[in-house]
């Protein structure tokens, strides 16, 4: 496998970015060649500081740095020779089988896919995060690359989050839910009421609606809902995950009895911190277009550098897009006419 790494994005430099790719290339035999993008005085010593000195690594110079405070389209405008975009060219020109990125969120979606384009049949490619849960996984689909969608959108983004539960994650029968304020199918608006209709006539383990109170219970592997929804359920997951931690902390030092208590239950909460790693995942993988595109975020470390460089490297080669053209193919094949007609992008 052969990865394109943006190397200028993120905040944390080009020296915690080389000490990932330094991880991933230690543990990762699949890479048959890992393409650094970016300034290449910065990377050259970035891999001097490190002692990285392995032959599957190879500089390609950028100018340019699409920054986190560009407009999604400065990417496709302003800054056509950025890391950002020759990484993306990369794949398109078939250079590289997937990219990485710490960058700008919107640039990315926006240049991935004009430059990739959307698989045939699809419509919106949509940004998939995987949550942890006490006992399972879900991703969440759209987790904020798409604010406004039809029907058809969200019965896509259902396909695309299922085929990646079982290729990638595992599950064999992902249970499917549509994000609603209520179990019901006369519950929510009418975007995910016609989306509930679609749902149902395809091949899928589709469960119907499912509410907040229901993703952290086990009751399902993949979360549909726009990405005006999902970014926000998504923020709002990383805080009370933070601001918990934060809480029991401070409740726990408050005496030295509840002290000791902490150091007894001192293993579980270890386990605790482990299972909510949010680096565990590394990035988020942008699903639908003709290429692999993982999202790792903005303020990502060594480890989750590494997983996101691991995951890029097992999309691609369980070739998660080709199976998702297969499956919206058969999909849109039952829809209804007016369905995929409106939904035109």
């Amino acid at each position: 496998m052969r990865i394109a790494v943006d190397a200028m994005g993120g905040d944390h430099g080009i020296p915690v970015l080389i000490e990932g790719v330094k991880l991933a290339l230690e543990t990762n035999a699949k890479i048959t060649q890992l393409l650094l993008v970016g300034r290449e005085s910065e990377i050259k010593a970035g891999l001097s500081q490190a002692g990285l000195r392995d032959s599957r690594i190879q500089i390609i110079h950028a100018d340019d740095v699409l920054t986190m405070d560009d407009k999604p389209m400065d990417v496709l405008r302003k800054k056509k020779n950025c890391s950002m975009a020759k990484a993306i060219n990369l794949v398109k020109e078939g250079s590289a089988d997937s990219i990485v990125s710490r960058g700008n969120t919107g640039g990315l979606f926006t240049a991935s896919t004009v430059l990739l384009r959307p698989i045939e049949g699809v419509k919106r490619a949509a940004l998939a995060t995987v949550i942890p849960t006490p006992k399972n996984e879900f991703i969440l689909i759209d987790a904020g690359a798409n604010v406004e969608c039809k029907p058809l959108h969200l019965a896509h983004f259902a396909i695309m989050g299922n085929v990646y539960s079982r290729e990638v994650l595992g599950y064999k029968s992902p249970r499917v839910g549509i994000l609603s304020n209520g179990t019901e199918e006369t519950k929510g608006n009418e975007l995910t009421q016609a989306a509930h209709r679609l749902c149902k006539l395809l091949d899928l383990n589709f469960i119907g609606n499912v509410e907040g109170h229901d993703l952290f219970e086990n009751r399902v592997e993949v979360v549909v809902c726009d990405g005006f929804v999902g970014n926000i359920v998504l923020k709002t997951m990383e805080s009370i995950a933070t601001a918990m931690l934060h809480w029991l902390k401070d409740e726990l030092y408050k005496n030295p009895r509840r002290m000791m208590g902490a150091m007894l239950a001192k293993n579980a909460f270890k386990t605790i911190k482990k299972r909510m790693d949010p680096e565990s995942s590394g990035g988020a993988p942008l699903l639908g277009l003709n290429g692999t595109v993982m999202k790792a975020h903005g303020s990502a470390r060594e480890k989750a550098i590494m997983n996101a460089i691991r995951m890029a490297t097992e999309s691609a080669q369980l070739k998660v897009n080709h199976i998702i053209r297969e499956d919206v193919a058969r999909a849109n094949a039952v829809f209804p006419v007016e369905a995929v007609s409106e939904s035109a992008n």
